[in-house]
């Protein structure tokens, strides 16, 4: 700028000394303020990057507590129940059954029934040929007939000397003799009844009747085949009701009591479930298999069910009154039997428990618990105790926030 131009404005240039303050002002000024502005660059610079590491430090510090925090599922503690139930197998067998054999030998002259037969009490099965019992009934009818001849003469020859008796024919002794021979040929005539009686019996054998109503389930013989009293002709089965006998651990036998209810399946009959009674037990275990007996009885009216077959039994067991967990529940350490307890914070209490009979997916616990815990399923080894845990509700469930939980 000219010295006319500051004329015209009114602005004197300076001289000399005043000229040389003026430039080294308005350098001063400038440096302060580029100093002002690098100053404020560099505390924003340095606010954002506090900032930043403080909100990296807050996420990194909820991401360890958040990955450091176990998630659990959980099962409440309950008392065994009416619903407990014992699957026991067990074979069907008719409610009668027996062997039918001949108490009189001979050949089997004709069968009149074969297996899958119904028959009636009394009805005709087989009739057996025995020529040698029909001989040994005629010789002693024979030998009656002979000996009631003997009686007969006894007795005429007993009145004739008792009317010479009278007049002194004969002497008391003769009289007393003829008497004996008398009561002795009576004697013989019934022990000949008897024998021809007892033939007669034996000659009704020779037809093999039912001796109840049932099912004929086995024919063991044929025409022509040589009957003795030790060969089954028959063996008969009563199929309706029909017989369940299983056989009750030790454990589980004084769950079991006459007039519980049994349902009985097969595996052939798909869909079927039949309905039977405890009728009664052995009331003893058995120091061979330390089980109990206890008998069954099935209706089967319907003939669904065969004797022989292997079905499965499951008895609706009278309540122990005990506590039961899930067998996935429990810890075992050098404590012994735990469970993990978990508490309305989320901490984690491990409990030693007693405990009792194995039921397969549940176990009786004695001591330990009160009955209304919520216990931790399938806990890790390394759950401590006092240790935060999240629970959910699935293990396939996405896990919940910790407010959430806290809630």
């Amino acid at each position: 700028m000219s010295h006319q131009s500051h004329s015209q404005l009114a602005i004197h240039a300076p001289e000399g000394d005043e000229g040389e303050l003026l430039k080294r002002g308005q350098i001063a000024r400038r440096a302060r303020i580029a100093t002002i502005v690098v100053l404020v660059l560099l505390a924003a610079g340095a606010a954002r990057t506090i900032v930043s590491r403080m909100a990296n430090a807050k996420t990194l510090e909820s991401g360890s507590e958040q990955g450091s925090l176990q998630f659990v599922r959980t099962t409440t503690v309950r008392a065994a129940g009416a619903s407990q139930t014992l699957e026991l197998p067990g074979t069907l067998q008719g409610y009668v059954q027996a062997p039918i054999a001949a108490r009189a030998g001979g050949y089997l002259r004709r069968w009149t029934k074969d297996i899958g037969s119904r028959v009636q009490q009394g009805e005709l099965l087989a009739e057996i040929e025995s020529p040698e019992l029909d001989q040994q009934l005629s010789q002693a009818i024979a030998a009656r007939n002979q000996t009631a001849a003997s009686l007969e003469l006894a007795k005429s020859t007993l009145d004739r000397w008792e009317a010479l008796r009278k007049r002194d024919a004969v002497s008391q002794q003769e009289l007393e003799e003829r008497r004996s021979a008398y009561n002795q040929a009576r004697a013989n005539v019934a022990g000949a009844d008897a024998n021809v009686e007892r033939l007669r019996q034996l000659e009704s054998f020779k037809r093999v009747v039912a001796p109840f109503s049932g099912v004929i389930t086995r024919r063991n013989v044929d025409v022509g085949d040589l009957i003795d009293s030790n060969k089954p002709l028959f063996l008969l089965s009563q199929t309706d009701p029909l017989r369940v006998y299983v056989n009750v651990p030790q454990s589980s036998a004084q769950l079991v009591r006459a007039g519980q209810t049994a349902v009985v399946t097969q595996t052939e009959l798909r869909g079927r479930t039949f309905k039977g009674q405890v009728a009664r037990t052995s009331g003893s275990i058995d120091t061979a298999s330390r089980s109990m007996q206890v008998e069954i009885s099935l209706p089967n009216r319907d003939g669904a069910l065969l004797p022989g077959a292997f079905v499965n039994v499951q008895l609706a067991a009278a309540p122990s009154g005990a506590l039961t967990v899930p067998s996935n529940a429990l810890l075992f350490r050098s404590q012994g039997a735990l469970v993990a307890k978990v508490d309305g914070a989320g901490t984690v209490r491990l409990q030693p428990v007693r405990l009792g009979r194995n039921l397969g997916e549940t176990i009786e616990v004695l001591d330990g618990l009160q009955g209304s815990e919520s216990l931790v399923l399938n806990p890790s080894d390394s759950l401590a105790d006092g240790e935060k845990v999240q629970v959910v509700a699935d293990a396939g469930q996405p896990p919940a926030s910790a407010a959430k939980a806290a809630r």
